[in-house]
């Protein structure tokens, strides 16, 4: 009896090993280079200038990072609500400067010139708009974003316009000192804010938010959020090392926070559901899945090194 069960145990053994080690060779992102070509933006005057830096002197109070594929219908809602929280934040402090990086994720569509051209109609000199050649994915779209930002406090929010964009007040309320403050759809009843979601999504919500625990990430509730606020100190310990580039990047985001001691406050926020996402339930979900699982593994396995 007792060699039998040494015999199953060593077979399940053997098989979560070539299990694993099959995830991590064929689910291991692997993010390209930059183009010459996505190293610039263009801006209302049509001139092509180039991107900033993450290691250079912040220039202006805020970055707004927004990933866009195939946006052009959503947009234009969220850059409106950009537009009326900055014209606000003005009244209060005239001198507030940001910049607005729209990063087109190689869309098929009018992104890009939708973007433009409302920047023209209200002349937003602060757009930069960003074309990749080809589709990195949302994770990537953030990094490169964030990697060429110039804020003290670097934002990326979904395209969507799902959440409330005057609720960053509360994140930078929380992002001080080399924090970093994500918004979450998670106990709304208690604080006063607003959640209209499918039952679908929350139940998927619930499903990963247990998978994400299970693989090492504790105490956050909502990881997958598109609304997160760094300060640039933060900044620049977590986007260098980062590797995924499609859905399950915030994921990652969080790990390196984990990994580096940097405090990660998790802050509520008003959201509501949008018609048009890009995601598949069920491929997406499940490629999520194993994509995370690499992720933990690659870490774990020391083969991911953080960068000083």
């Amino acid at each position: 009896m007792l060699e039998l069960l040494v015999s199953a145990f060593a077979g399940i053994a053997a098989l979560v090993v070539v299990c694993s080690g099959l995830v991590i060779r064929f689910k291991s992102p692997q993010p390209r280079m930059r183009e010459e070509s996505e190293n610039f933006y263009l801006g209302i005057d049509g001139r092509r200038q180039r991107l900033g830096d993450l290691n250079d002197d912040a220039s202006v109070d805020l970055s707004i990072v927004v990933p866009a594929y195939n946006e052009e219908a959503r947009l234009p809602v969220l850059l409106e609500d950009i537009r009326k929280y900055i014209n606000s934040r003005r009244q209060q402090e005239p001198h507030f400067k940001y910049e607005l990086l729209v990063m087109d994720d190689g869309s098929k569509d009018k992104t890009l010139t939708v973007a433009i051209e409302y920047a023209k109609k209200h002349k937003i000199r602060e757009l930069k708009a960003v074309r990749h050649i080809r589709n990195r994915g949302k994770g990537g779209a953030v990094t490169q974003g964030v990697m060429c930002s110039l804020g003290r406090y670097i934002l990326f929010c979904d395209a969507d316009g799902a959440t409330q964009f005057s609720d960053i007040d509360k994140l930078l309320s929380k992002a001080e000192h080399g924090a970093i403050a994500i918004g979450s759809r998670s106990n709304q009843a208690l604080t006063g804010t607003v959640v209209e979601r499918s039952h679908i999504r929350a139940f998927l919500q619930w499903g990963f938010h247990t998978y994400v625990t299970m693989l090492g990430v504790h105490g956050i509730r909502d990881t997958q959020c598109g609304f997160k606020l760094f300060s640039r100190e933060a900044a620049r310990r977590v986007f260098p090392n980062m590797h995924v580039e499609r859905f399950i990047f915030d994921v990652e985001i969080l790990l390196l926070a984990k990994y580096q001691n940097i405090p990660v406050v998790e802050v509520p926020v008003n959201w509501h559901e949008v018609a048009g996402s890009k995601m598949s339930i069920v491929r997406d979900s499940i490629q999520m899945a194993l994509d995370l699982l690499a992720v933990r593994l690659n870490y774990l396995l020391g083969n991911w090194k953080i960068k000083d």
